[in-house]
């Protein structure tokens, strides 16, 4: 059975043996395994040199996901959390390398020689590989962790015609991803094209000029086609695009054609809290 997931592997001294087994373990099941050493089974070897090896290959997302093993695991995972968008879990049990994958997205799973069996390590290997990422309500906490503040330029885009606290969430959040938010807005005949005749309820001057009052947002440009919002990409190089919807990054990054260089969040929007919903409930009011 073939996998296409590449998986990278590392360890120290007290770890090298765990890892030999582990990458056959890993081959025999279809993963295209890449040993980032040490390859040698005597001598001592600094944990920091080969776990930062592993953390900057999936950092960079050279490689899928990565293993690390030492004595106990804790030098190899301290180390790779040092790293921006790695997300490395310490397990020495089956649930916890289950729920760090479904809950928190692991990407590098650290183990222990000392304290686990060489069964035990290849049982949790498997679980954790299997295991699959949650996302909905677990994937702004996780984007949380990996927030930014580098310089990098944030972009969100939406109509943002009657303000709602989902909409506030939305845009604090996505000003966290980075050092700039840009938001995006429809131009009024593309809302009423969309959404009916009766809407926008606000013109877009109306809607920027709400928009940029807020201390969190730093510009808001107004698009009057899909083709010139996928132009936003080029002109404005976002290193992170947010979504407020209940689609998966995978499912946002192919309906628009993000490119590959663009980080995806999708932030979770509350049940019922929509501008539509706000709109039915004020017409009822009056």
């Amino acid at each position: 059975m073939f996998n296409s997931s590449k998986i990278a592997i590392s360890s120290d001294h007290n770890g090298i043996e765990y890892k030999n087994l582990i990458k056959q373990f890993l081959k025999e099941r279809g993963y295209i395994v890449v040993d980032f050493g040490p390859y040698e089974e005597h001598g001592k070897v600094d944990y920091n040199f080969f776990s930062g090896l592993v953390a900057k290959s999936i950092m960079s997302s050279e490689l899928d996901k990565g293993i690390l093993i030492c004595g106990t695991g804790v030098g190899m995972s301290m180390v790779a959390n040092r790293f921006p968008d790695v997300r490395a879990v310490l397990a020495h049990n089956l649930m916890t390398a289950a729920k760090s994958r479904e809950h928190n997205d692991s990407n590098i799973l650290c183990l222990g020689s000392w304290v686990s069996s060489i069964d035990e390590a290849k049982q949790m290997t498997s679980v954790w590989l299997e295991e699959k990422w949650g996302e909905g309500r677990h994937s702004m906490r996780v984007n949380m962790i990996d927030a930014h503040n580098d310089g990098g330029v944030v972009l969100t885009n939406g109509v943002f015609d009657i303000l709602h606290k989902g909409h506030i969430g939305l845009l604090k959040f996505a000003r966290a991803q980075g050092s700039k938010l840009v938001v995006a807005i429809d131009c009024d005949e593309l809302v009423r094209t969309r959404k009916g005749d009766d809407r926008p309820i606000n013109s877009s001057e109306d809607r920027k000029s709400l928009l940029e009052s807020l201390s969190f947002v730093d510009e808001v440009v107004v698009f009057h086609s899909l083709s010139e919002l996928e132009s936003l990409y080029e002109d404005i190089r976002p290193t992170v695009l947010v979504k407020g919807a209940e689609w998966t990054v995978d499912e946002v990054r192919t309906r628009d054609e993000i490119p590959a260089s663009i980080q995806i969040k999708v932030f979770p929007m509350a049940a019922g809290l929509s501008t539509t919903n706000s709109i039915k409930k004020i017409r009822r009011e009056t």
